[in-house]
């Protein structure tokens, strides 16, 4: 019989067996269940987290929630038992969106079961790091790092506006952007700004990041997050002429390719990126139910 247990703080050797299982389920599914809000969330109180347990104590499924939003996933060895129902139910009744990464069938036809309808659709896009196109900035922009502490207020400004109609980057708030400048992987070197040299206005930004070589994968690059500000700061051509000047930072680290993630509804966004070369990789689904 599964137990389900809500809390809202994971002990440290309850984030390692979360962590196990996720590896268990990428090494199962050939796709991490876990997003990195997800990973990040799991040594935070900002999230409710639902632990489904045997009645051994072993962890067999495990699933959060921040706001009605989360992600949910099953230990292989588990599966077609009741745990994913059981986490469900404990998330509880209403308004529930929950992640499902790599489009799978099973996913697929559990959320459906479940009450729940695809609503949307996110793509890992990949180029390699090679034959760059030439998309010179304009003449008005200067880039340089970003510099932890003394940009922060002015970016998040920018960040808020640029993504001010997208459900999870537009609401970044400082304790969000201070759980990243804090990982290992964070580099201010490439975080590039765009100003206005006359006056050190911030115009858009490039935040770049290096996923390490992992189980056989080599390191890959990543658009991390790029906005221009729409209340003033936009320049033709400064969105693409920031995609390639990030693309030529990480190709001068000695990675060979790079990824990133567009929804599938933005199709200014998608028609940059096929213009950049990147094509579509896996793909991701909310699934929602009201």
């Amino acid at each position: 019989m599964t137990h389900v247990r809500s809390t809202n703080r994971l002990t440290p050797a309850e984030v390692a067996d979360v962590l196990a299982l996720a590896t268990a389920a990428e090494e199962a599914d050939g796709v991490s269940p876990l997003s990195e809000e997800g990973v990040l969330g799991l040594r935070s109180t900002t999230h409710r987290h639902l632990l489904a347990l045997a009645e051994d104590g072993d962890l067999t499924g495990y699933a959060y929630l921040a706001g009605t939003a989360g992600e949910l996933v099953v230990h292989p060895k588990h599966r077609l038992r009741g745990t994913g129902t059981a986490l469900l139910a404990a998330a509880g009744p209403g308004e529930r969106q929950f992640w499902a990464h790599g489009d799978e069938p099973a996913a697929r036809a559990f959320a459906e079961k479940a009450g729940f309808t695809r609503s949307r659709v996110l793509w890992q896009m990949r180029r390699p790091l090679t034959d760059l196109p030439e998309v010179p900035l304009p003449e008005d922009v200067r880039v340089r790092a970003f510099v932890p502490g003394t940009d922060d207020t002015a970016w998040l400004g920018v960040n808020a506006r640029a993504f001010a109609h997208h459900p999870e980057q537009g609401r970044w708030t400082q304790e969000d952007l201070r759980l990243r400048l804090a990982e290992p992987w964070f580099d201010p070197e490439g975080f590039l700004l765009a100003v206005d040299p006359a006056d050190g206005r911030l115009l858009g930004f490039h935040w770049t990041k290096v996923h390490p070589a992992s189980a056989g994968e080599p390191a890959i690059g990543e658009i991390y997050i790029i906005g221009v500000d729409p209340g003033g700061g936009h320049r033709r051509g400064l969105g693409a002429a920031l995609s390639v000047a990030g693309l030529r930072h990480l190709a001068g680290r000695g990675l060979s390719d790079v990824l990133l993630y567009v929804d599938e509804s933005n199709p200014a966004a998608v028609a940059l990126y096929r213009r950049l070369g990147f094509e579509i990789h896996t793909t991701d689904v909310q699934y929602h139910r009201s």
